[in-house]
């Protein structure tokens, strides 16, 4: 792993002066793949991809920042605007999978995961460092359909986030710190969609933000970090799993209870769909790289045909 050193003076830099830094992967790296999944819906506030650069607007303890990722040839072109410019570009490496460990992964074990890990050798598991962020996020996806959770998400984050600083492709805003989370009041949850059960478990693990964060990061292992999480009232098993796969990259996190996982895996990997149970089951192989899998099989295209129309959001706003 390679990063070049940084512009001088890259912490505390006026929001309006840019930081470079190069990142020589010791891997094959496909960057959209890899960091391209912590992107909340087409109009995430927080993450725009604009044709071959990702753009990441971050809260650092400096203030709000921005970050632009660019692939050219094996190097990854890191560009960061803002106070934060230094804590930014530190993070490139971990965002691009440095962390990433898949040397005990077989994917022989089954013929479409060993043929999509040889068509996607670049696919890596990235890692933010953000707990809180990823949490609060997977809080607002509990229970809602996906166009429901990035509605509410972009509503929160365009008015209660910090603009990022540089020429972003839009506007972009950093995510609320914890403080700022519990802060924002009933009446924006209930705008913004969020029900009151998502809305009290945020305002709740607020008052710990920063202790939560350092007591996952310090967790040894999954069901460590899972204690932890799970110790939050309104935090179950798949809040859990989501903030392991974003914040920290953990290669067995598995989303059980999601809606439409199970059954994805038990096509992907019998032709026939599954449950919670079934899933774990089929997955049990990979014991320690089932995320991976997970990721494999949505890059794999392979899809359960649909059965019936989309599941219908239902409002609480208007009850």
């Amino acid at each position: 792993m390679t990063l070049t050193a940084r512009s001088a003076s890259a912490d505390a830099a006026p929001a309006d002066t840019a930081q470079e830094t190069v990142y020589r992967p010791p891997h094959e790296l496909d960057l959209h793949r890899t960091v391209g999944m912590l992107r909340r819906g087409r109009n995430d506030p927080t993450m725009v991809i604009d044709g071959t650069v990702i753009w990441r607007a971050l809260r650092t303890p400096l203030g709000p920042t921005t970050l632009a990722l660019r692939m050219l040839g094996g190097e990854v072109h890191a560009t960061a605007w803002g106070p934060g410019s230094g804590i930014a570009l530190d993070l490139v490496p971990a965002l691009c999978g440095a962390h990433d460990d898949a040397s005990d992964f077989d994917p022989s074990l089954h013929p479409l995961i060993a043929d999509t890990a040889r068509r996607h050798p670049g696919l890596r598991l990235t890692r933010t460092d953000e707990v809180f962020d990823a949490l609060a996020c997977a809080i607002i996806e509990q229970k809602v359909t996906g166009m429901q959770a990035f509605g509410a998400w972009r509503w929160l984050i365009s008015r209660f986030g910090a603009p990022a600083p540089g020429p972003t492709p839009r506007p972009m805003f950093a995510a609320p710190s914890p403080d700022q989370w519990h802060r924002i009041p009933s009446w924006a949850w209930h705008r913004a969609g969020v029900e009151p059960p998502q809305s009290r478990t945020i305002v709740r693990a607020a008052e710990r933000g920063d202790r939560i964060s350092r007591a996952v990061r310090a967790a040894a292992s999954g069901d460590d970090r899972d204690r932890v999480l799970t110790s939050l009232p309104g935090v179950g098993v798949w809040t859990s799993a989501e903030t392991r796969i974003r914040a920290l990259g953990d290669p067995d996190a598995v989303s059980i209870g999601d809606y439409h996982l199970a059954h994805e895996v038990g096509h992907a990997l019998t032709g026939a769909r599954t449950d919670d149970t079934g899933m774990i089951e089929l997955l049990a192989p990979w014991a320690g790289q089932r995320q991976r899998v997970v990721r494999l099989i949505h890059a794999s295209g392979v899809q359960e045909p649909r059965r019936g129309p989309r599941l219908a959001p239902e409002d609480h706003r208007r009850r």
